[in-house]
């Protein structure tokens, strides 16, 4: 689990329910972060969690509650169209490692 908090700038965070068995299967939540603000936003295990930086230095402040292990690490593309997130900005800058995230699709079709 994560507890995400912006501590400078502005985010959109936002969390992806991926537990199979769930009623909010592939349903996603999203959050405007901000010092201003306060709040703060909890990732469960069995979420994916991504974030678009609103303001340039912007800073989050994470707590989890495992150590980071990389060999457990996936992901989702920003872009899917089968989650259909809407992020406030359009996206012009992914890292490299995330845009190399398979499609949902694909997801399913290796398992």
């Amino acid at each position: 689990m994560k507890l995400v908090r912006c501590i400078k700038g502005r985010v959109w965070d936002v969390a992806v329910d991926i537990r199979n068995n769930s009623p909010t299967f592939l349903r996603w939540h999203a959050e405007e972060l901000t010092p201003t603000n306060a709040r703060m936003i909890v990732i469960p295990e069995g979420f994916a969690h991504g974030f678009q930086v609103l303001e340039p230095e912007s800073e989050l402040l994470y707590l989890h509650t495992a150590f980071y292990t990389p060999k457990s690490e996936g992901g989702l593309r920003h872009d899917d169209p089968h989650l259909k997130i809407r992020w406030p900005l359009a996206v012009a800058q992914v890292s490299p490692r995330d845009a190399q995230h398979p499609l949902w699709s694909e997801h399913r079709s290796e398992e």
